[in-house]
């Protein structure tokens, strides 16, 4: 663990850098009309462009697990900041083929981030796991409130084109911040290069043989179906059932993010209390649960089920990576574990927006949708009560 003021640099700049590891995705719903519009699309090929990210994670996260094996956690950050910045360019290119190329590059970018931050936790802050993974799950959604909030409107002054290219701000923010990170850590360690993380020693055992990471990979893989397809059609589900405008419901579904934020912080407090993981991840699975249901029963407090659903999908992210980081007995089983799971994961999560999307178009309103999902959570639930200890995270 890097000492002093070191540890704070580097927690900051794993901060900003989660800034630009969903922030990218979530501009896109806000504006996927005036996309569609722009660059001739149908239905099916705005779907291409909502779901490709979170194929993405599911493709390329061995991969990114091997690069990061192989280059460093501190060259693989800093390459994929560098392709957000270049795929946000090309997405916003005017151009179908450049939209999907730009969004391919977001993608694979993104995952390399979701494969180094768990491991950066579990090789820098061993100690407080739970804790500096609700701050980054608590940065993931910052960044997509703001995302989510201002890119209409950004696009009602300068068009979606340069609405989504603003987002490239972050990339900075976080860049300079890691570099310095990286560099006084590894003086610190006394190394011109950052060390190679060792791979799952035989005495581990590989992670593929563990029925533990096929259990969280099928609770993360329902967290992130409703995830991602509830920010892919929250605004357009919202302005439905409230009768606004594009820029008023994505503010209204920005929500969803927002109060994330609480749940992720949440979820650190009470497992340091003493409480178990398994009565957190309960109130957590509940309060997932409303969303669908409180919008199919009582859709008039939208507030109310948006912002349980919110802060249940932060806390849950906690939840399941802290599980990950604290179980893992080396470095390298948890990167490992943490791209089994994520491929797993966001394979499944891949699917959200199209299946959500079209239960919406084949039935013409919302309750097949929310059905869907409904059911997702459910199969969530009971992976996650196998998943979860009643004593806590801990082995």
């Amino acid at each position: 663990m890097p000492p002093g003021g070191v540890q704070g640099l580097l927690l900051a700049a794993v901060l900003l850098y989660a800034l630009n590891l969903r922030a990218p995705i979530t501009a896109l719903a806000p504006v996927v009309d005036d996309v569609a519009v722009g660059l001739g699309l149908s239905a099916a090929g705005v779907g291409v462009l909502t779901g490709l990210p979170v194929l993405c994670f599911a493709v390329a996260a061995p991969a990114a697990s091997a690069l990061i094996e192989r280059l460093g956690i501190e060259k693989v950050v800093s390459l994929s900041l560098l392709t957000i910045l270049l795929g946000t360019i090309l997405r916003s290119s005017g151009s179908f083929a450049g939209a999907v190329v730009g969004t391919t590059l977001i993608g694979v970018a993104i995952t390399a981030g979701n494969i180094a931050v768990p491991t950066v936790i579990r090789r820098d802050f061993p100690g407080s796991a739970s804790t500096v993974t609700g701050m980054y799950t608590s940065a993931l959604n910052i960044g997509s409130v703001f995302a989510t909030a201002l890119t209409a409107p950004l696009a009602e002054a300068v068009g979606w084109q340069w609405a989504l290219v603003a987002w490239t701000v972050l990339v900075p923010v976080a860049w300079i911040p890691w570099r310095l990170a990286a560099r006084q850590r590894a003086e610190r360690v006394g190394a011109v290069q950052p060390p190679r993380l060792a791979p799952v020693d035989a005495e581990t055992g590989s992670v593929l043989r563990r029925p533990m990471t096929w259990i969280l990979a099928v609770m993360f893989g329902g967290q992130s179906f409703g995830y991602f397809a509830a920010t892919a059609w929250m605004p357009s589900l919202l302005q439905d059932i409230l009768g606004i405008g594009a820029g008023a419901a994505g503010g209204a579904a920005s929500l969803f993010q927002l109060f994330a934020v609480a749940g992720a912080l949440g979820v650190p407090l009470a497992l340091g209390r003493g409480v178990g993981a398994r009565p957190v991840f309960v109130v957590i699975a509940a309060a997932w649960v409303a969303l669908p249901v409180g919008l199919l029963v009582a859709p008039a407090f939208w507030p109310l089920w948006v912002g349980l659903a919110g802060a249940a999908q932060g806390g849950n992210f906690t939840v399941i990576f802290t599980v990950i980081v604290q179980r893992a007995r080396t470095v390298g089983e948890a990167r490992q574990t943490s791209a089994v799971v994520q491929t797993v994961g966001y394979a499944i999560a891949a699917t959200g927006p199209s299946l959500f999307g079209a239960a919406h178009e084949a039935s013409g309103g919302w309750t097949a949708s929310l059905l869907l999902l409904l059911g997702v959570l459910l199969v969530m639930t009971a992976a996650g009560l196998l998943a979860t200890p009643r004593e806590g995270t801990r082995r």
